[in-house]
């Protein structure tokens, strides 16, 4: 199978992208942007396989993308770009109502007008999975109540509700114009090569650099987190195996409070790096509170029984054995985010080809 993945160099598409290659004889075609968030040092593993190539295009230039569908020949979409951080949105909107709305539009009709050229054994088979949050829901206001498939949106940021927008056409198109579509609402991950705005990796590096643990109000939130390894698991039994039309909620069934994740890698860093930065008797100092986020959402947590039900899948990962691999993994990977942290990836992102080629 030839498997189109948009956003691939992002975190959670750059590990489908590395699942893919090391795990089947599928070949996949990454689509990325390249935006601050994209890094194709996550792919330097793979980026040599005669089953991987990449186009640097924005999901918003039809041309494009019409182009990469004529050259290709994919079988399969995975549309994982997206813009995904809650504060960006707050701050600057924009961006994400062009990539995730209009760039969810234009690469559907691009994939729409694709499909219809497809002979009938083809256009039968093809699939386009795309990949969204369990923020679209909101926020649950019972400490037992669960986030399942029918659950109504109500998104609070910009950002959930330029993502539940763009699941609404996704199943619109597959109403209207029988484009074959399946969609994942996802828990929030965490795991290697996560870029360090997001909450574990910033923590980590924080902690080992003697920095303030910034923690939003009384970080009491809820999350339920969901290791990125076995996220990208689900994703390809889902566009391998699931039911055209249907949603399917992942999880990772490990609900934890902000305060108790930063605590939890506070507790591992003592353990795994006991000489500390001058002047930092225990990491748990380092924690600091700030004002907390406009429309922040209390808990979220998912049921994730159909995806286990109906195709089998269940995460492999404990939040104890992931969140210690996540750790031990920045702790090893030093070059990995320091070029994040210095810009230096930057340079590397912003001259990268448009294209690495037939491989």
């Amino acid at each position: 199978m030839k498997i189109l993945v948009t956003g691939g160099a992002g975190f959670i598409g750059s590990a489908v992208v590395r699942h893919v290659i090391n795990n089947t004889n599928d070949t996949v075609i990454n689509v990325d942007k390249l935006t601050y968030a994209g890094n194709i040092d996550s792919l330097i593993d793979i980026e040599n396989s005669v089953r991987y190539s990449f186009e640097k295009i924005d999901i918003c230039n039809r041309e494009e993308l019409d182009r990469v569908f004529f050259k290709y020949q994919p079988d399969a979409v995975m549309h994982l770009a997206a813009e995904s951080h809650v504060d960006r949105s707050i701050d600057g909107p924009a961006a994400f109502i062009e990539t995730n709305i209009v760039g969810t539009y234009t690469l559907l009709e691009a994939t729409r007008s694709y499909w219809n050229k497809l002979e009938e054994t083809a256009k039968n088979a093809f699939r386009f999975h795309h990949i969204s949050t369990d923020e679209v829901y909101g926020d649950l206001e019972g400490t037992d109540d669960l986030f399942t498939e029918t659950t109504s949106y109500e998104p609070s940021s910009p950002y959930s509700a330029s993502k539940a927008a763009s699941d609404h056409l996704v199943r619109a198109w597959q109403r209207t114009y029988g484009l074959p579509t399946l969609v994942t609402n996802c828990s929030n991950n965490y795991g290697p090569y996560h870029f360090p705005e997001k909450l574990i990796p910033l923590v980590i590096l924080n902690a080992v650099a003697g920095k303030p643990l910034p923690v939003y109000g009384n970080g009491m939130q809820i999350r339920d987190w969901l290791f990125v390894e076995d996220h990208a698991r689900a994703l390809y039994k889902v566009v391998t195996e699931g039911i055209v039309g249907e949603t399917y909620n992942i999880g990772g069934h490990n609900e934890k409070s902000n305060i108790d994740v930063v605590k939890t890698i506070c507790s591992l860093l003592e353990e795994l790096v006991p000489n500390k930065p001058d002047g930092v008797a225990n990491y748990q100092d380092l924690i600091t509170y700030v004002r907390d986020r406009p429309g922040h959402d209390v808990r979220y947590a998912i049921d994730a029984s159909k995806i286990e039900l109906e195709l089998g899948w269940t995460p492999e990962e404990t939040f104890e054995s992931g969140i210690k691999s996540t750790v031990e993994w920045y702790l090893n990977n030093k070059t990995w985010w320091s070029r994040v942290l210095d810009g230096s990836y930057n340079l590397e992102r912003l001259g990268a080809s448009e294209s690495h080629g037939d491989k």
